[in-house]
């Protein structure tokens, strides 16, 4: 199925190509590459206010989920009845903070992104 990658920040110089690449790999690793997926990168502002609204949490951060399904089990994948539902939902990435996370531990910034992606 498809993974539909969106930049929606201009702060950080992003390099989609390999993104996608990674986030292909770990699709397949985590085997749900028969599911669709939006990876959104966004702004310390917009995932702060994302935060606020659905965490309470007034604090920009790395990562935020919206599943497609509710009532999910760790570990578990759904197994929907319909083909259109093969949808794993939303992550929005703060491209912002996982940046400046980055910069303080020395870590590659590109593959941290992946792997924020996989938590």
């Amino acid at each position: 199925m498809s993974l539909l990658i969106r930049n929606l920040q201009c702060v950080i110089p992003l390099r989609r190509a390999p993104l996608r690449k990674n986030l292909e790999i770990a699709r397949k690793c985590l085997k749900v590459e028969r599911f669709d997926v939006g990876v959104i990168c966004t702004s310390d502002t917009k995932i702060r206010r994302l935060n606020r609204l659905y965490r309470r949490q007034d604090k920009a951060t790395d990562v935020l989920s919206f599943p497609f399904h509710e009532n999910l089990c760790p570990g578990l994948l759904p197994e929907p009845p319909f083909p259109d539902e093969y949808n794993l939902g939303d992550l929005y990435l703060g491209v912002e903070f996982i940046y400046q996370q980055c910069q303080e531990t020395k870590e590659d910034f590109n593959n941290v992104l992946t792997v924020s992606y996989s938590a």
